[in-house]
């Protein structure tokens, strides 16, 4: 009678996490992304999106909230429902550098959300107007270095890993130059396009369109070596040497959602990213599928926390 006792207790404890994870989704689900759309975290959001939509017959909401470097989305994904039928797709940064450079945050990284899986990953690239002097990236800190501040340039934000990229090559290359910060990779492209600043260091996802098309001129890719999807583009490393700087993507949730809905999650991303159509199309805008477990993910942000926290520290570039 005791066990059966038990029994009875341990089911009516776990049946409802038990029916929800069977019945999961069983309405739409929301990602947030916390950039405007057309940036490298919306452009993955949405392939991965599509195919969550087909495979599970509910509607994948694509949430963009832009601003404060990210914080707007990641604080609103924080304090969702932890049901999840609210997901975060957050970019390298936002989890792993805002803690460093904002010293008053609405959330926190490390307790509030937890991960899922690393979606996508891949370099950025320096791009410039066509009709910018600087045709190459040794040009480009020529000319930087003749007349300091006299060159602009955009990010995604401040403290994103489009900036935190730019801060790279900056701090390599001994340039003295201005940022301009845009509420996503989006409108800083758009700006870029129409002449009103100089260069831009976006993601290659989100700018390869543009570089295709000739409405800008790339001159150096962050990857060490060239990227197949631009061969003709050098790599920055061959300028300054052993330089790299790489971005990613991946997908997380509310602290206290549902292990179960958690590992459903991360199986059937896992499931596309493994696609042969999905490889194809993030290998097309330069991007390598993740597919790590959550176990893994949460080890690569943790680790990339405290990297982070010592450049950024080292380079000052803490916000009031």
């Amino acid at each position: 009678m005791r066990l059966l006792k038990l029994l009875t207790l341990f089911c009516v404890a776990w049946a409802p996490a038990l029916l929800q994870a069977q019945a999961y989704p069983a309405k739409p689900v929301r990602i947030i992304v916390p950039f405007s759309p057309g940036g490298a975290t919306d452009i993955v959001t949405r392939l991965l999106g599509q195919k969550l939509t087909e495979m599970w017959g509910q509607t994948i909401v694509v949430d963009n909230r832009a601003g404060a470097s990210g914080n707007i989305g990641a604080e609103l994904a924080a304090k969702a429902p932890p049901d999840g039928y609210t997901l975060f797709m957050t970019s390298g940064s936002i989890v792993t550098a805002n803690q460093h450079m904002f010293k008053k945050l609405g959330w926190n990284p490390e307790k509030d959300l937890v991960p899922i899986t690393l979606t996508a990953s891949g370099p950025q690239v320096v791009v410039v107007h066509p009709t910018f002097r600087a045709k190459t990236v040794k040009e480009l800190i020529a000319l930087a270095k003749a007349k300091p501040k006299s060159i602009t340039f955009g990010s995604a934000g401040f403290g994103t890993q489009t900036h935190l990229a730019a801060e790279n090559f900056i701090y390599t290359s001994g340039i003295d130059v201005v940022h301009i910060p845009y509420k996503g990779e989006s409108p800083a492209l758009v700006d870029l396009v129409s002449g009103q600043i100089i260069f831009l260091t976006p993601n290659l996802s989100a700018a390869i369109g543009f570089v295709q098309q000739g409405r800008l001129r790339a001159l150096g890719v962050t990857s060490k070596t060239r990227s197949a999807q631009l061969p003709d583009v050098p790599a920055i490393a061959e300028t300054l040497r052993g330089f790299e700087n790489l971005g990613w993507f991946g997908l997380m949730a509310p602290a206290n959602t549902p292990k179960a809905v958690i590992d459903k999650v991360y199986q059937d991303t896992v499931k596309i990213l493994q696609a042969a159509d999905i490889r194809k199309r993030l290998d097309e805008i330069g991007m390598a599928p993740g597919g790590n477990s959550p176990d893994a993910f949460g080890r690569q942000i943790r680790e990339e926390t405290v990297r982070w926290g010592k450049i950024i520290r080292e380079r000052k570039l803490e916000v009031n």
